[in-house]
């Protein structure tokens, strides 16, 4: 991967639905070299896939929640398995495996708290491995992103 598909990643990052014109304008190439190099960043899976991001102002009532999770015993089986269970729920954005008290984080979104509960309950509270959790419900947004900084990253490491 070089400085251009940097450059292009970080393009899409902020705005998928940018024209191949516009891309290769960024980037001083065509918009057939662009289709080219994008084509090979998806066959490589460095695109894992492209999704549109929903704005809160348009979806009153969605209530977002981080939710903090130890689990009973340090097993393969029971991680496998609390993983697949989260995995399978529509209402969990991300899961973290993390270091320290917890070993996971989940961000959870749901259309309303009722649904919202159910989730949490059904992921957590009905779970037989789940030792213990914590929910903290999100008040206000402030950044909501999964961009990774890649043009940024590679002037530092080029200096």
């Amino acid at each position: 991967m070089d400085e251009v598909d940097r450059k292009l990643l970080d393009l899409l990052q902020q705005d998928a639905a940018r024209s191949l014109s516009y891309l290769g304008d960024c980037v001083n190439l065509s918009p057939s070299a662009v289709h080219r190099r994008l084509a090979r960043l998806r066959s490589s899976q460095a695109i894992a896939r492209q999704v549109a991001v929903l704005s809160d102002d348009v979806l009153p009532g969605i209530v977002r929640a981080c939710v903090l999770v130890s689990l009973e015993r340090e097993s393969a089986k029971l991680h496998s398995g609390f993983r697949e269970r989260v995995r399978s729920v529509p209402e969990v954005q991300q899961c973290y495996d993390i270091s320290g008290a917890w070993d996971y984080l989940v961000v959870l979104a749901a259309e309303g708290m009722p649904a919202c509960r159910a989730t949490i309950d059904r992921l957590f509270l009905d779970a037989p491995n789940v030792k213990r959790y914590e929910t903290l419900f999100v008040m206000e947004i402030i950044k909501l992103g999964m961009a990774v900084p890649l043009a940024k990253r590679s002037r530092r490491a080029a200096k």
